[in-house]
């Protein structure tokens, strides 16, 4: 079977193989035949310059299309990073503070640009901070702010 095979698959059959198999993924979207398709037609090409057996030509196939595939997996599995929400909020925003704050109780922050769509929010600290005190956000606790002094 393998000496049939060996014979009567050309380099390209192989690249007609890729073709479909992209032409397949255009319908699906799922990007698992984007890979199958890219490594049937390096297996088209390599074949072209090395005249290799079919044995090899499957070989070369199956490591592109693993490859592939795991390169994609690898990237659609990254955290994407949204930037709305409280937990991803940037906080390199400044404000000032408009009463004394102690730690464990609460004060009014006036922030030079809204966070979160609000200039002015209720924050704690851990350490004393004295009124009209430049501060930079900590970390967003819910409806608290912590910041801390700069």
């Amino acid at each position: 079977m393998i000496a049939i095979l060996n014979e009567s698959i050309l380099w390209w059959h192989w690249i007609v193989l890729g073709i479909v198999l992209l032409i397949l993924e255009m319908s699906t979207g799922t990007f698992i035949m984007l890979g199958l398709g890219l490594a049937a037609i390096i297996a088209g090409v390599i074949d072209v310059f090395f005249s290799t057996s079919f044995t090899i030509e499957l070989s070369i196939w199956m490591f592109f299309s693993v490859l592939t595939i795991a390169i994609w997996y690898q990237w659609f599995r990254m955290p994407t990073v949204s930037h709305t929400g409280q937990s991803n909020y940037t906080l390199d925003t400044l404000g000032t503070l408009s009463d004394d704050i102690a730690p464990g109780k609460r004060a009014k922050v006036i922030f030079d640009s809204p966070v979160l769509g609000t200039s002015s929010w209720q924050a704690t600290a851990k350490t004393h901070i004295a009124k009209d005190s430049r501060v930079a956000i900590v970390e967003v606790n819910g409806q608290l702010i912590e910041v801390k002094n700069i």
